[in-house]
């Protein structure tokens, strides 16, 4: 169900409805019929209005359906009303999201945002009547969070949010810790950010020779994962995938998942992956940016890469890749582009090669070492108490070494 305001906004809506209804197959329901209804105001009561809601609710008897999905946010008063006048379980997209990804964390982390984000959004509706709460019993929108599943005493529930915050706080310094460690490896760090399913988890895998879940579903990659890519000579990049973006992603999802997040805004460089095949590739990529200036990600510096190029006609490729400077077209699926997109890489994070002659004490042994797990050592000369080394190092790196240069 969606509520347009105003004709010019049907199209964009309806946009988000057919969205909303792979959200709701990600979640294991079928849809049985979509509405879009255009309104001058939303109304305060059932959002629709009492006409549409009979109207609704006639529909979903005549389909037999069982659940209503709003795609807009509904408030507790909403929501309790619409149920009364419907007696069918009624979700908005922010629960319907929740519930998918209660289903798709694996670690304990992102089970614990998960239920974080949870139990935000049924605190202030635990004045709501048994219906309310019934939805934790089983089904679409009923993943209850946790060991809280039954739990209606406020009190008790704004305790367990403060434990899970403690929790994800301790997580949070412990993945600043490993951050760090991969900081002094000198591994730069890259991140992939997109819109959900714009192939993200395929290209990670394409330039990883890894195995991460890939579907046609929507949220597969809640958990980041981090894989090592060797650009060759020595120069090495950290991959980060990440969880996707879609449009109306909710402020309590974002916070939730700030922890896992901070590897974006952490990240020496994001690879914005886009489906260049999509209709409204302009109104996702203006999506994705809009998370990321909302978790401070904004300014981090990005190379727009252009997936799914085998999808387009050349004439397409060319006009999209023309009208954004720098970018890069892709076929993770194929491979095709793959190398482009590592020299632009490599280009962005100044990894490329510089040949340069470096000079130590013979008792610099740490100092040596680092130069061969950094670089490509060409030559390795000792004169006395003094070592000479040719190497290739990464651009990046050169200025460590300004007082070891003849």
């Amino acid at each position: 169900m969606g509520v347009s305001l105003g004709v010019r906004g049907r199209e964009r809506t309806a946009t988000a409805v057919e969205e909303l209804g792979l959200l709701a197959q990600s979640a294991g329901a079928r849809v049985v019929g979509t509405v879009i209804q255009e309104r001058a105001r939303r109304d305060p009561a059932t959002l629709v209005g009492r006409g549409k809601v009979a109207e609704i609710a006639g529909l979903a008897g005549e389909s037999s359906a069982d659940v209503l999905v709003f795609d807009e946010e509904l408030s507790p008063a909403q929501q309790r009303n619409l149920e009364e006048a419907t007696g069918l379980k009624t979700l908005d997209r922010t629960q319907l999201i929740l519930d998918i990804f209660a289903r798709r964390a694996r670690t304990r982390e992102g089970r614990l945002q998960v239920e974080l984000a949870q139990l935000d959004y049924l605190l202030p509706r635990l004045a709501g009547k048994g219906i309310l709460l019934s939805r934790l019993g089983g089904g679409i929108g009923t993943r209850g969070p946790g060991e809280t599943k039954l739990e209606t005493d406020r009190r008790r529930i704004r305790q367990r949010i403060q434990s899970i915050r403690r929790e994800i706080e301790r997580v949070r310094r412990e993945r600043l810790t490993r951050r760090e460690a991969r900081r002094r490896h000198e591994a730069p760090v890259v991140a992939l950010v997109g819109y959900t399913n714009a192939g993200k988890s395929t290209l990670f895998n394409a330039l990883t020779r890894g195995d991460a879940v890939v579907s046609a579903q929507l949220f597969m990659t809640l958990d980041p994962l981090v894989r090592r890519v060797r650009l060759g000579g020595g120069r090495d990049v950290l991959l980060v995938d990440t969880v996707g973006f879609i449009q109306k992603l909710p402020h309590s999802v974002v916070a939730a998942f700030r922890a896992t997040l901070e590897e974006v805004t952490q990240a020496d460089l994001l690879l914005h992956v886009v489906d260049a095949s999509a209709p409204d590739v302009e109104e996702r990529e203006a999506a994705v940016l809009a998370v990321l200036r909302e978790i401070g990600a904004g300014e981090r510096p990005q190379v727009l890469v252009l997936n799914k190029v085998d999808a387009l006609s050349p004439a397409r490729a060319s006009a999209l890749v023309s009208a954004r400077a720098g970018s890069v077209l892709v076929s993770a699926l194929a491979g095709d582009g793959l190398p482009a997109l590592l020299a632009a890489v490599a280009s962005r994070l100044s990894l490329e090669p510089r040949r340069v002659q470096l000079r130590f004490r013979a008792g610099e042994r740490k100092a040596i070492a680092q130069v061969y797990a950094t670089g490509v050592v060409l030559a390795h000369e000792v004169h006395g108490e003094d070592v000479t080394l040719e190497a290739e190092l990464p651009e990046r790196l050169i200025d460590r070494y300004r007082e070891r240069l003849p």
